[in-house]
């Protein structure tokens, strides 16, 4: 009978690499506690050194957040005139 290999999320991974970099547990002992071979987390912590640059090359999703959140307050301004015109024509048809 064959056993489903297990999908680890990449948020997961990433901790396990965190962990394995702090360097407080050897590796045998990350193993036991996150249940996964200690070559994987070898290789996870390789792969997040090699890659941590992309971090810093990337935008951080905070500088559009300014511009969200602008477009955001405009569409509840919008939302709440209607409503109040809504109000006000229901009154006049006596709704």
């Amino acid at each position: 009978m064959k056993t489903e290999r297990r999908k680890l999320s990449a948020g997961f991974k990433s901790q396990v690499a965190i962990e394995a970099l702090k360097e407080r547990e050897s590796l045998a002992e990350l193993s036991k506690r996150f249940d996964v071979h200690p070559n994987m987390i070898s290789k996870w912590k390789q792969e997040f050194v090699e890659r941590s640059s992309e971090i810093f090359s990337t935008k951080a999703p905070e500088e559009n957040f300014e511009a969200e959140r602008e477009r955001l307050f405009a569409k509840i301004g919008q939302l709440e005139m209607e409503r109040e015109w809504l109000k006000k024509i229901s009154k006049k048809a006596g709704l």
